[in-house]
């Protein structure tokens, strides 16, 4: 784990090697970070990766959104998806709890054109299932805007796991 300082002296191959999984196969948000430094804290360094996500286009945060894997899938994911999935025990689903992922994941991604994305940390795979069921049935636009809502989440707690809170 790094300080924002050592964060700030990184060559920036290293940078965005290092940043380039915090936001899910999406190194374009660090490149376009790394060209903000120095930071003067963690808070700020991710501020401006949601800055980077938000003032970036519908197709570019759609891309985003697509990068993630469909929860319960078991598909190539990065490391970081793998072991959180793992945390909420979406890799012990049996049989028939995997039948009923996969048929809602299809369900929402039919619905949605991008796959369920919840971070979640904290939660099992009953949590996930539910929030799952529920949000199926919301507009496009809500659900749209809750998936990078999820994302921002997800990519705080990677962040957290590379780079030290800052400590006063």
């Amino acid at each position: 784990m790094l300080t924002i300082h050592q964060l700030n002296k990184l060559e920036p191959e290293q940078f965005i090697e290092l940043l380039g999984g915090i936001f899910e196969h999406s190194p374009w948000i660090p490149e376009k970070v790394l060209e903000s430094r120095p930071f003067s804290s963690f808070d700020q360094l991710y501020r401006k990766m949601l800055h980077v996500v938000e003032s970036s286009s519908k197709e570019q945060k759609l891309s985003l959104i697509q990068a993630h894997p469909n929860l319960g899938d078991r598909v190539q994911m990065s490391t970081d998806s793998v072991n959180e999935q793992k945390g909420a025990g979406l890799n012990e689903l049996t049989p028939e709890e995997y039948g009923r992922f996969i048929s809602i994941n299809q369900q929402y991604m039919d619905t949605f054109g991008f796959p369920f994305i919840l971070s979640v940390r904290g939660k099992n795979k009953h949590d996930i299932y539910q929030a799952m069921e529920e949000r199926v049935h919301n507009e496009k636009e809500i659900e749209f805007e809750t998936a990078l809502k999820e994302i921002y989440k997800i990519a705080f707690l990677r962040l957290e796991e590379k780079v030290m809170k800052d400590s006063f």
